[in-house]
């Protein structure tokens, strides 16, 4: 698969911060969410594939190219920034088709491209409000629509669900999953959210205090485990006494049981046991890790939960 994006022992110092740290790794087409907390270096690899900053030593190129030193890269790249940047006393149509034409798009051109873009994004209908009155949401969506406004080949969302709620982060997650999956755009996803990761993006990029902890397919991190999930309909005190019985080791918590198996034989411990207790089964299956599960928030078990 065609890389993006390559950093080739990639360094960043501000001073005596070390932000990025002899950092080497390649971003394939799709989407690819970079993940870390807040000081990792997320933000600050996403402004040198920009070419806003320039590295300390090592290089990072987007679409083969040096950005700092290539115009025409830069020019297909999009990006939206994790700060309000948004001018508050213009509409939202006006700020797109400006930023449409500084893209070199003729004024006309601009502001078809612009309604479009917005449309796109869900706020055609708001297209002449000023922005000063939006919404946090609703400025999101903004900042994603000038990011897309000139057609890139790869655009960067720095924290794109802050500081929205939990409805608000699901439609800005499906938005940027039919982004991609409507105008083949690639994207890196940064964020300090696990759920967003997994939900959002195909591979990840995890990063801790400047460095790369590890790299691969989300569904490599979120593969089923040898816990099983039972929901079952009735009965659910007496199956938990039924399988215990069994020496079976149940948890169980608002949803459903959890059963750790060794081997497939577990299966039919659960099938006698829920014919003993008469409860009715409404599913069975294996379940899988969620991303929050396998990174830890401080120091070395951070790192050492990342290893498959």
């Amino acid at each position: 698969m065609k890389a993006m994006l390559t950093a080739l022992n990639l360094t960043k110092h501000y001073k005596d911060v070390v932000a990025l740290d002899n950092v080497s790794f390649e971003i394939s087409e799709g989407i690819t969410g970079i993940l870390g907390e807040n000081g990792a270096g997320k933000s600050t690899a996403i402004k040198l594939f920009l070419g806003l900053i320039e590295p300390t030593s090592g290089s990072a190129k987007a679409l083969g190219q040096d950005a700092h030193e290539s115009i025409a890269v830069r020019a297909r790249l999009g990006y939206v920034p994790e700060h309000d940047c948004l001018p508050g006393n213009i509409t939202a149509a006006e700020f797109l088709g400006h930023m449409a034409e500084v893209s070199g798009l003729p004024p006309s051109h601009a502001r078809t491209r612009a309604a479009d873009t917005l449309r796109h994004v869900g706020l055609f209908e708001e297209r002449y409000r000023s922005m000063g009155g939006y919404s946090t949401g609703m400025k999101q969506r903004v900042k994603l629509a000038q990011a897309l406004v000139h057609d890139p080949t790869f655009v960067f969302l720095d924290e794109p669900t802050a500081g929205l709620d939990p409805g608000g982060r699901e439609e800005m997650l499906e938005l940027v999953r039919k982004t991609h999956r409507e105008f083949g755009i690639s994207i890196l996803f940064s964020s300090h959210l696990m759920a967003d990761v997994e939900r959002a993006c195909d591979r990840i990029i995890v990063l801790q205090s400047g460095r790369l902890v590890q790299s691969g397919e989300v569904t490599h991190f979120t593969k089923e485990t040898e816990t099983v999930f039972i929901e079952v309909d009735a009965n659910r005190e007496r199956l938990v006494t039924v399988l215990e019985q069994r020496g079976i080791v149940v948890a169980t918590d608002g949803h459903g049981l959890y059963i750790e198996g060794p081997d497939e034989s577990v299966y039919d411990q659960v099938r006698d046991a829920l014919v003993e207790a008469e409860a009715p089964l409404r599913r069975m299956a294996p379940r899988r890790r969620a991303l929050a599960e396998l990174f830890q928030h401080d120091g070395e078990d951070f790192a050492s939960e990342l290893a498959p």
